[in-house]
């Protein structure tokens, strides 16, 4: 799709790249070129997919796990990633998940913290954390997943998820400005009812069906959809002047 030299030489770090989308966006990555450092979860999932085998035979890939609920987990990705790279030139952000369906009234504390801390918090330390190799690099870009939901709230039971991913497009916004000097862009993808684990764990066939049907291009999206809206906001050459947006991936749904 994009050119296989585009990122060659690159350096990207991706969280959440254990599965969905976050798994595909590595693939397109070293697919361009790229030297990619793959947050791949709490622990190992199954098999290994072979283009993945490759990438680590070859050492274009790297695979790191580590909880970010945990005090040591972020810290465990900013050593590997001080381990494999001088400079980071892209840094996605794609970790988090709903954890579960929380009606308000029932929500817990460790519920709400759990979901803060690994869709909001996760972001801030993770970017903090890397930040020194962003700034070493001369066009470096930062890319964080948000969500549809951000925009319409979600549907029942998903209120705190919605409203930590508004908080990362806002605080994407902030940082564009802030880190506009240092030559880093910092942009958000925001996909919308995407066919991926994701759903089949938090939504019923029945659910994705009614929304599938009120989508104007008549079908959920997938991670082959959204991948390429990641490497073209990560893409200097393609997209150096545009900073603080937020690219919808969702077939038309916004619209409706």
């Amino acid at each position: 799709m994009f050119h296989p030299a585009l990122f060659k030489g690159s350096n990207v770090v991706i969280t959440g790249a254990g599965r969905g989308i976050g798994l595909e966006i590595a693939r397109q990555f070293l697919d361009c070129g790229a030297h990619v450092l793959l947050h791949g979860g709490r622990e190992p999932r199954g098999a290994i997919p072979e283009f993945l085998e490759t990438a680590l035979a070859e050492a274009r890939a790297h695979v790191v796990h580590a909880d970010f609920l945990t005090p040591d987990g972020i810290a465990a990705l900013a050593r590997q990633t001080d381990s494999l790279f001088e400079q980071v030139d892209v840094l996605i952000n794609n970790a988090g998940t709903m954890v579960g369906r929380f009606p308000a009234g029932e929500l817990t504390d460790a519920q709400y913290e759990t979901v803060v801390r690994l869709n909001q918090t996760s972001v801030v330390e993770v970017t903090r954390a890397l930040l020194p190799f962003l700034q070493r690099a001369p066009h470096a870009a930062i890319v964080n997943t948000v969500s549809i939901s951000a925009r319409t709230g979600g549907s029942p039971g998903s209120a705190i998820y919605s409203a930590t991913k508004a908080f990362v497009t806002t605080y994407s916004k902030a940082l564009a400005r802030e880190l506009a000097p240092d030559g880093i862009r910092v942009n958000c993808v925001s996909p919308g009812t995407i066919d991926t684990d994701f759903h089949q764990r938090y939504s019923s066939p029945e659910k994705l069906e009614a929304t599938r049907k009120s989508i104007p291009l008549q079908r959920l999206g997938t991670a082959e959809d959204c991948a390429p809206a990641y490497l073209f906001l990560a893409s200097n050459a393609l997209s150096g002047y545009v900073t603080g947006q937020v690219l919808e991936i969702n077939g038309g749904q916004l619209i409706c």
